[in-house]
């Protein structure tokens, strides 16, 4: 690049998390920033499971940098030995952080495309001594194009859930049923949300830690609330891992999220249905919903479906760039191999940086959530690492960008949320990130102790 170039700022894409911490760690080398935000506040992704506690604790949830730019206004950090939910990390962290930032974060701005300004995707003359061009949209539909010298893309995933279609696309009817059908863990405490689920049979598709604790929520409503009742749909069949380890898991919060499905369903307030790749989406007569397999099975109706399997990259506005992304987990080539969830649990994946994360267009990083493409294993303290790792490269300092700074705890350390009853039976376990109440209750049937632990 010339030095007109390295003159304009480093445009970092979203203002969440590892978003913001990137922002820190730029300030740090004496790089100027600019975030761009889509939504009206910090942490706009965050905001959206609020109610969903974090198995991390705040010790492992504040980057080191970003608490230093915090110190001077008084902030004082959370009680590290505590659990967040996604409310609080979004409104006594990561909202003043970006407060901190002031006009370097812009909120309402949309990024809609990312090129190299002059040059498409197919030119190569002069291609890395040209700046990125972003364009922008305001809420408005005002539009914008501004230029960086580097892009730090910290998106995440969560405008784009996987759909309930078991070829990865979306079902026959998924679309038109859409009144019906939910992509996100109910907030039951909602009394909005709460009404659409009570004395309602609900179907939840997916086998995750996501799908468990819609399992369990729904389970618990159940207990209080005749009629209410969950279908379990699973692409697979039940095995011995299918709940998780449950109280020998490695990750003791996973497990005990599969052991409070298994209490929803050992308990009654909820039917498993196994090998089920849900085909078409049908209504009846009354409106309901009725699942249809690929084999053939139909489903009786139901009220409602939550669908939770998974999330995946929007890479529609990087599609002018370079990127050089893995066929089966759209994450960057060389951290594939790393973060392979058929390898890999958050307590498994090696801390990593500018080398894992570089793409044949120079200059192009992602981040976060986003970097990890379709793989589920994301580790909140292991993004904070990724961009302290970035910021010492693009400030020419390459032998820190390479160096590890980060020791994980003995079993890892999570960003995904949890499933906890009260947040003090969780502080109860110890350490670790993802420690889970010693005793989970879900409805009237008690899960197995689980301590300790990520």
């Amino acid at each position: 690049m010339n030095a007109s170039t390295e003159a304009l700022p480093v445009a970092v894409i979203g203002a969440g998390p590892i978003g913001l911490a990137a922002a820190a760690r730029l300030i740090e080398r004496d790089i100027e920033p600019l975030v761009l935000e889509a939504g009206p506040a910090a942490a706009s992704a965050v905001r959206g499971w609020s109610h969903v506690r974090l198995f991390s604790t705040w010790s492992e949830v504040v980057d080191p940098e970003a608490e230093k730019l915090l110190a001077p206004t008084g902030w004082v950090k959370p009680d590290g030995a505590t659990y967040p939910s996604g409310g609080d990390w979004a409104e006594l962290y990561l909202q003043p952080l970006a407060d901190v930032l002031g006009e370097r974060v812009r909120y309402n701005a949309t990024v809609t495309g990312v090129s190299r300004a002059g040059r498409d995707r197919i030119v190569d003359a002069d291609r890395e001594s040209q700046p990125f061009v972003i364009h922008l949209t305001s809420p408005d539909g005002r539009e914008e194009r501004i230029y960086a010298r580097a892009v730090i893309d910290a998106s995440g995933t969560w405008t784009t859930p996987s759909p309930a279609g078991g070829s990865g696309l979306a079902a026959l009817g998924e679309k038109a049923a859409s009144d019906r059908i939910s992509y996100r863990v109910p907030d039951l405490k909602d009394p909005a949300t709460r009404a659409r689920y009570v004395g309602k049979r609900t179907a939840v598709i997916g086998s995750g830690a996501s799908a468990f604790t819609a399992l369990a929520y729904l389970a618990d409503l159940a207990k209080d609330e005749q009629g209410t009742y969950a279908l379990w749909i699973l692409r697979r069949g039940i095995s011995g891992s299918t709940f998780g380890g449950g109280e020998a898991d490695q990750l003791p919060a996973r497990g005990a999220l599969g052991l409070a499905a298994k209490a929803a369903v050992d308990g009654g307030y909820a039917d498993a249905v196994t090998g089920f790749r849900t085909d078409t989406v049908e209504r009846d007569s009354d409106g309901r919903v009725v699942l249809v397999a690929e084999d053939g099975r139909r489903l009786d109706p139901v009220d409602e479906v939550i669908v939770l399997t998974g999330l995946r990259p929007d890479l529609t506005f990087l599609d002018e760039l370079r990127l050089g992304l893995d066929e089966r987990l759209q994450a960057p080539t060389a951290l594939a191999p790393l973060i392979d969830p058929n390898q890999h649990s958050c307590g498994t994946v090696y801390p990593h940086g500018v080398n894992e994360l570089s793409h044949p267009e120079k200059g192009v990083y992602l981040v976060g959530m986003k970097s990890y493409g379709r793989a589920p294993t994301f580790l909140a303290m292991t993004g904070y690492e990724q961009v302290r790792s970035i910021a010492a490269h693009l400030s020419g300092d390459q032998e820190a960008a390479e160096r590890v700074e980060l020791t994980l705890p003995e079993t890892g350390v999570c960003g995904g949320a949890g499933l906890f009853d009260e947040p003090s039976a969780a502080e109860e376990t110890g350490g670790g990130c993802c420690a889970a109440p010693a005793t989970l209750t879900i409805g009237a049937a008690p899960a197995a102790a689980s301590s300790g632990g990520c």
